[in-house]
């Protein structure tokens, strides 16, 4: 079952949808309901639930690959949530397009403090799962909110790298120089009252995708920009703002904090992107899997069944696993131990 919910973020509201076990709109009828008695598919009991914290790609919408991977694992027997950054979307900030990594590393924070609160969540089993950037911003908020106790990923970017590197990790250094020096010049404009200065993600062709970057710029194309998968609110343009705030950006640089929780990233064999999940998982102390899906490149684990059902698999075996039952299940927020007193408050 799929309910809209709002929660705050830093100050802002953003919008979510939560998947609660049950039947869902599309669901193959004739089968039991996740979670009922003739459910097997979680070996949950009655009670809270584990949870999982879903954030979207860059430029996506909760309506896009986030929600289906959400909806899917609800289907599991997980409660999920599913939300729109802060700035995007049909949450509140403005400007309207700005990607701003704290911010969004704040909203995955935010979004496990409000499953924490859900009485159908149990709360000291809550994972997070984060998509193409976010798999990089779910890496940084999961290191330092060690409410996160497990941490999965699907076609892992870090945004930094991507803006300074490319997505095959060869761009020409002069492309990011040009870039800055485009975002310096946006916000003196922007302080000289011109108003918010913007640039377009997307091209406006798949011939023009392909020229500019290959198989993989086309995928992107095809997906938020075509009747693949395009949605009226996902992010067509970014704010020039948005661009040193994503360089100086690192979403690995502190991957060994996940440490001793368990992280499992699941990476398409064919995608250009893929040595970024290698280098967080090489940075990363485990336990840790790196799972490759044959074939697949890094859009194609957006929305294709032959590539999503095996990372859903995947996804669905290893939060039962890491999220198992633990003697304080059946504690409510309200009841949880209080945090360990330091030197200074002790008198030690």
């Amino acid at each position: 079952m799929r309910t809209d919910v709002t929660f705050p973020s830093a100050g802002l509201k953003l919008a979510g949808h939560l998947y609660t076990p049950g039947v869902n709109p599309g669901d193959s009828p004739g089968g039991s309901p996740v979670g009922s008695p003739g459910d097997t598919s979680s070996g949950e009991a009655a009670g809270p639930r584990p949870a999982i914290v879903v954030g979207h790609p860059g430029s996506g919408v909760k309506e896009q690959a986030a929600g289906l991977y959400a909806r899917r694992l609800a289907e599991r027997g997980f409660v999920t949530l599913a939300y729109d950054a802060a700035f995007q979307g049909e949450s509140e900030g403005t400007p309207r397009g700005l990607e701003d990594p704290a911010h969004r590393v704040e909203d995955i924070k935010a979004a496990v403090s409000y499953l924490a609160t859900r009485e159908e969540v149990d709360a000291d089993r809550i994972g997070a799962l984060g998509i193409c950037a976010s798999g990089g911003y779910v890496l940084s908020a999961a290191a330092t909110d060690h409410r996160v106790k497990a941490v999965g990923t699907v076609s892992a970017a870090d945004i930094a790298r991507q803006f300074r590197l490319g997505a095959d990790g060869a761009q020409d250094p002069a492309v990011i120089q040009g870039m800055l020096d485009a975002a310096a010049n946006a916000r003196t404009a922007e302080a000289l009252g011109e108003g918010v200065q913007s640039f377009q993600l997307f091209p406006d062709t798949a011939e023009q995708a392909l020229a500019m970057g290959g198989r993989h710029a086309v995928d992107g194309f095809e997906y938020y920009c075509t009747d693949r998968a395009q949605h009226p609110r996902s992010a067509k343009f970014l704010t020039w703002s948005s661009v040193d705030r994503m360089v100086a950006f690192d979403a690995f640089g502190f991957v060994d904090l996940i440490s001793p929780r368990p992280l499992l990233m699941i990476v398409g064999r064919e995608a250009v992107t893929s040595w970024m999940s290698v280098e967080a998982f090489q940075k990363a102390r485990g336990p840790k899997e790196l799972h490759w899906i044959d074939g697949a490149r890094h859009v194609d684990l957006y929305d294709k069944d032959e590539y999503v059902t095996p990372a859903i698999a995947e996804l669905a075996g290893f939060f039962h696993t890491r999220l198992a039952s633990t003697s304080r299940s059946d504690a409510r927020p309200g009841d949880r131990t209080r945090p360990t007193p330091t030197p200074a408050q002790t008198g030690a």
